[in-house]
């Protein structure tokens, strides 16, 4: 049916009636499950969508999640979106849900998941905006954080990982790193598997050749986010739609064929069609924050403000590393921009905050879990 058919009745309210409505609803509905009811009305026809479309800020302007375009754009300034995760070990799946801590009815509201896929000379997550379905020819695939080893020893030790986005960076010119440097047109794909995958971080652990105690130091570089965006009057990417290549219908004869399987993760398919960001501006780079030697209990600490009661060198806090020409107080570098830590056996908690999305911090967050025997 055409969208005036689909629209029908609601879509003749008054505008004026319905921008209140719907604004009404956005502050009432402010917290999960609620907020399901702010998702609903984006769904009813195209003017509401739109309307609704209007009315709901970023997360960095209200501090909410609300579609799932809100994982990729960056949460608030002043205070950070509360979020944790559940390790199933059975399955090496990671789910993050958003909230506190897991409430006692599992009602808790899924924002991304990730499944750990262990090969010989690496290890995957695939990242997707459902729990039980991590194939890349799914709509729902988000990104994929992979491993990438410069030497033989490096290949055994896991101390780096590359962050790889199914969606290419907001306000970047992209181009292929295939041999033909071509670009890639939406159209010319199929809509269910990605065009590209591109480098958005890459994430360094040191070696602890001195076996020295203390949490493991990473070093994280943000490619999709420069760092003017922590400088005054900085902007982070805030992508507002996903690619309209997921969206449009492709005839089945149009879609290349290829002899492996989409699951196939480390296809060479996957390998040519990696995409890397120009270095065009600098690019953010994260660190961990210095612990602090506490006597009394001999060990070295972090202020978690309460969010972790579990220690573990899995547990972190990053800030921002800036050199003085950029312009950067002490007090934003002082700032956590990511945390994440222990509060169960199999639960953790993850804490971010502007310039990062949710999925950039569950992405980081991730490369914790795989083990690094000499980086401990």
């Amino acid at each position: 049916p055409s969208e005036p058919v689909q629209q029908g009745r609601w879509a003749n309210l008054p505008p004026e009636l319905l921008l209140d409505i719907i604004r009404r609803v956005e502050e009432s509905e402010a917290s999960w499950p609620a907020r399901t009811v702010v998702v609903f009305c984006a769904s009813v026809c195209k003017s509401w969508r739109e309307i609704t479309k209007e009315i709901v800020k970023t997360p960095e302007e209200c501090g909410r999640l609300t579609f799932p375009i809100s994982l990729k754009q960056p949460g608030p300034r002043d205070f950070p979106i509360q979020c944790f995760i559940k390790r199933d070990r059975a399955t090496s799946v990671y789910r993050l849900y958003f909230g506190l801590t897991p409430s006692e009815d599992d009602s808790d509201k899924l924002l991304l998941a990730a499944k750990k896929i262990r090969r010989a000379t690496s290890t995957d997550f695939v990242i997707s905006l459902v729990a039980d379905d991590f194939s890349r020819a799914s709509n729902t695939y988000v990104g994929k954080l992979r491993q990438v080893f410069a030497t033989l020893q490096s290949n055994f030790l896991g101390t780096k990982f590359t962050t790889y986005d199914s969606q290419p960076p907001n306000d970047a010119a992209i181009q292929s790193n295939s041999r033909s440097s071509r670009r890639f047109h939406a159209k010319q794909v199929s809509p269910r598997v990605p065009a590209c995958n591109y480098s958005v971080a890459t994430i360094s652990y040191e070696l602890n050749v001195l076996r020295t105690r203390g949490p493991r130091r990473m070093h994280c570089v943000m490619h999709s986010i420069p760092v003017s965006s922590i400088q005054d009057g900085g902007t982070a990417p805030t992508p507002t739609s996903f690619p309209h290549c997921f969206d449009e219908k492709i005839p089945l004869s149009q879609v290349p064929k290829v002899k492996e399987p989409v699951t196939d993760f480390s296809s060479p398919t996957l390998a040519h069609s990696l995409v890397s960001v120009p270095a065009s501006k600098e690019p953010l780079i994260l660190k961990n924050k210095a612990p602090r030697w506490h006597e009394q209990l001999q060990c070295w600490c972090l202020n978690f403000k309460g969010r972790v009661t579990v220690a573990s060198v899995k547990n972190f806090q990053l800030v921002a590393a800036v050199d003085p020409s950029h312009n950067v107080s002490n007090a934003d570098q002082e700032k956590v921009i990511l945390q994440f830590g222990k509060i169960g056996k199999h639960i953790f908690t993850m804490d971010y905050r502007y310039p990062l999305s949710a999925f950039h911090a569950f992405a980081l967050c991730l490369s914790s879990f795989d083990t690094k025997p000499a980086c401990e």
